[in-house]
């Protein structure tokens, strides 16, 4: 879809506001990542880049109860969403959602133990990504991010059509090149389980696209936002065993400079 359309930039947000996720993912997923990432600090410095509405941020939160959370997004809505679920789970002392740019996160250099992105960090580059954020991480901190990957050679066109938008996917060892060439040790990875799109993502936001249809009804460009998200779905449901999710969990080394 053409972000820069006003109207369907409003339909996007609209089909995504009030998922409980804004990628794929949940908590087991999560939890399996963090210990990847340990050990940690007793009281870690956590800052989770593009955290939409915070549900991973809640369970960072759950799963880490002496770590202290920043939660950054650029899109208001999910900040205040974000923060919304950190007073409901009583966490507002150690969790905090702010608006932030991934791409020019203004924290001192060496402010955090772990660094965490699920589902985003796409939208800069992921080799990008990996190399604007390492300063951020103390020496022998720990950053876990997921990423789009093949999961076989030969997708159909059906399936490479519909990430044309995202040309740099490649596969899961091209990921763990990248994330040594960008000076990281790997600490272990895993492909996010089919559960992780369907659960608190994809279903949810079908429901929602039920929901919203009479809404938009005679609407061409709103339409055309809703078809591109139901066929998001289907090609999923249909060729899951050609594309998922990666969780790469990672080290910035000790000694490096």
């Amino acid at each position: 879809m053409d972000f820069d359309d006003p109207k369907a930039n409003a339909v996007f947000f609209d089909i995504h506001s009030g998922l409980p996720r804004e990628g794929p993912g949940n908590r087991e997923s999560t939890r399996r990542a963090l210990d990847l990432a340990r050990p940690l600090p007793d009281r870690p410095t956590v800052l989770d880049i593009a955290c939409g509405p915070g549900m991973q941020t809640m369970d960072l939160a759950e799963l880490m109860p002496d770590a202290r959370i920043t939660a950054v997004d650029n899109h208001p809505p999910f900040v205040e969403e974000a923060n919304r679920r950190a007073a409901a789970g009583g966490v507002t002392d150690r969790v905090r959602a702010e608006l932030g740019d991934m791409s020019s996160l203004d924290f001192t250099p060496g402010s955090f133990d772990l660094l965490w992105c699920e589902g985003a960090a796409y939208i800069m580059g992921v080799g990008a990504a990996l190399r604007a954020w390492r300063p951020l991480l103390r020496h022998g901190g720990r950053l876990a991010l997921t990423e789009a990957v093949w999961l076989r050679e030969d997708p159909p066109d059906t399936v490479r059509r519909c990430w044309d938008e995202y040309p740099g996917i490649g596969d899961i060892a091209a990921c763990r090149t990248l994330v040594r060439e960008c000076g990281y040790e790997l600490l272990g990875d895993f492909v996010l389980p089919e559960a992780a799109w369907w659960d608190d993502y994809y279903t949810p936001m079908a429901r929602r696209l039920e929901r919203l249809a009479p809404r938009y009804a005679g609407d061409p460009v709103a339409q055309a936002v809703l078809d591109e998200s139901r066929e998001e779905i289907a090609v999923y449901r249909d060729h899951a065993a050609y594309y998922g999710y990666v969780f790469l969990v990672m080290a910035r080394p000790s000694s490096d400079a």
